[in-house]
């Protein structure tokens, strides 16, 4: 995070507030900001580093830690799950409840996910529902470019006996 612009925005405001008191208090303020450039650095620091304190006491399991990096502050997040999965809702499809949920995925993860889907003809979430089926042992997958279908997914494909 490039705090910058937000110690240059500090300066240049005590700089404006100090020409109401002419030239040689305009110049006083000027090598004062210069002088506590140092400390509202610290202040900042101090700031974000509470902040991602009170983060990490409501996530209630990772950790969000404030570290620099130069002279920046980068936010560091450990202790997270990589996916996580929310529920949102759930409604009624055929004989089966279709439960809506929020996949979190690393992005590198997420994109493969999108290429392998499209490669099939398929949208990324008929895919995911696929794969957890195959996982969880469960029945043979739908969609289109599931086995036995085209892209089009209006022809069955294959041999018969």
């Amino acid at each position: 995070m490039d705090i910058k612009p937000f110690v240059d925005a500090l300066r240049q405001d005590l700089i404006n507030a100090a020409e109401a008191g002419g030239e040689a208090t305009r110049a006083a303020a000027e090598r004062l900001t210069m002088a506590l450039e140092p400390a509202v650095r610290l202040a900042l620091m101090e700031a974000l580093s509470q902040a991602a304190a009170d983060i990490t006491a409501e996530l209630g399991g990772p950790v969000v830690d404030v570290r620099l990096a130069g002279r920046e502050p980068v936010f560091v997040v450990t202790g997270a799950a990589a996916p996580s999965v929310a529920v949102e809702a759930a409604e009624k499809e055929g004989d089966d409840a279709v439960t809506r949920i929020t996949l979190r995925l690393p992005e590198t993860l997420k994109v493969r996910a999108e290429e392998l889907a499209g490669q099939r003809g398929q949208s990324l979430n008929t895919w995911l529902v696929n794969a957890a089926r195959a996982a969880a042992g469960g029945s043979a997958p739908i969609g289109p470019g599931a086995p036995g279908r085209n892209r089009s997914s209006k022809r069955i494909q294959g041999w018969a006996r």
